[in-house]
């Protein structure tokens, strides 16, 4: 797999982020037993078999490495790099054969006077999608990769004609207020896409194949590889109050940049219950950009 030379720490560990794929792609095509871990979250053999072996790679290539992974590995957490593992992001996809499933690793550095509650640098990502074969690779400063050729967010500076991504968690599913985000976001622009797997959709965002992203709920091994792809791609990591993105963060919203700050006022509306505007007609679209793309 192609990976800019240059990336000290992603190189070595996208090999990792193969083999853990492959395993998982083995698994996809010959079916698994599904457990639940919780009232509604799905966990299966396959989930625990990749993030075991992803941990036992990343210890022999960087014993001096933490480990936090989703599926319970705690190792190393003290020390100054720190790895944020998902090893199967999309799991009640993968459970149900739905085709959209990855391996994602993050990697902290942190400063010696910071505390366990304190985020750290993010400063290397890896996403990999192996039935795409779709290897995404960031380090910080040196720009975000998909298969080795840069990638960039999208232009799209409307949301009215920007594609955009989300998430419901699979659990307490009847306390979280997204469908009223989902609805109103539909309706004003070209699509929501509901994929089911938030490293995918981050580093969708990344490459410009949506313009921005948003869920609540995530934990650090969903968001911390995506969220450096999409900041090395030039866009913009925040919460829903224009905050800046945190790894403990519980609100996500990542954008081109351009769309930044009008869906920071669409969220700002609705949480404060105010009416939003009303939906432009067709007609009233059409000239508004006739307008904006005026010579």
């Amino acid at each position: 797999m192609n990976v800019p030379s240059e990336f000290v720490f992603a190189a070595p560990a996208s090999a990792i982020a193969v083999e853990a794929g492959a395993l998982l792609r083995d698994y996809y095509r010959r079916g698994v037993a599904t457990e639940y871990k919780g009232d509604v979250d799905l966990v299966t053999e396959a989930d625990r078999a990749s993030e075991k072996l992803i941990y036992e790679r990343l210890h022999a290539l960087f014993p001096e490495h933490g480990v936090y992974g989703e599926e319970g590995t705690r190792s190393n957490m003290d020390r100054e790099y720190r790895w944020y593992i998902d090893p199967l992001d999309g799991t009640t996809n993968f459970a149900h054969t739905f085709p959209v499933f990855c391996v994602s690793m993050g990697l902290e550095r942190r400063a010696p006077n910071l505390t366990a509650s304190q985020d750290g640098e993010l400063i290397a990502g890896i996403v990999y999608d192996p039935l795409r074969d779709e290897l995404f690779t960031t380090e910080k400063g040196k720009g975000a990769y998909l298969n080795g050729t840069r990638i960039h967010v999208s232009g799209a500076a409307d949301l009215a004609e920007a594609l955009l991504a989300t998430g419901f968690p699979s659990r307490k599913r009847h306390d979280n207020p997204n469908i009223h985000f989902y609805q109103e976001f539909t309706l004003r622009s070209h699509g929501v896409r509901r994929a089911g797997s938030a490293a995918l959709d981050l580093a969708y965002t990344a490459c410009g194949r949506v313009d921005a992203y948003w869920e609540f709920n995530l934990n650090p091994w969903d968001t911390s590889a995506g969220a450096l792809l999409v900041l090395e791609a030039g866009g913009s990591m925040t919460t829903f109050d224009g905050s800046l993105f945190r790894l403990d963060s519980r609100e996500v919203l990542a954008t081109n940049g351009l769309l930044r700050d009008e869906l920071l006022g669409f969220f700002g509306y609705m949480f404060a219950g105010h009416a939003l505007e009303p939906i432009p007609t067709p007609a009233e679209f059409a000239a508004r950009r006739a307008q904006r793309i005026k010579p």
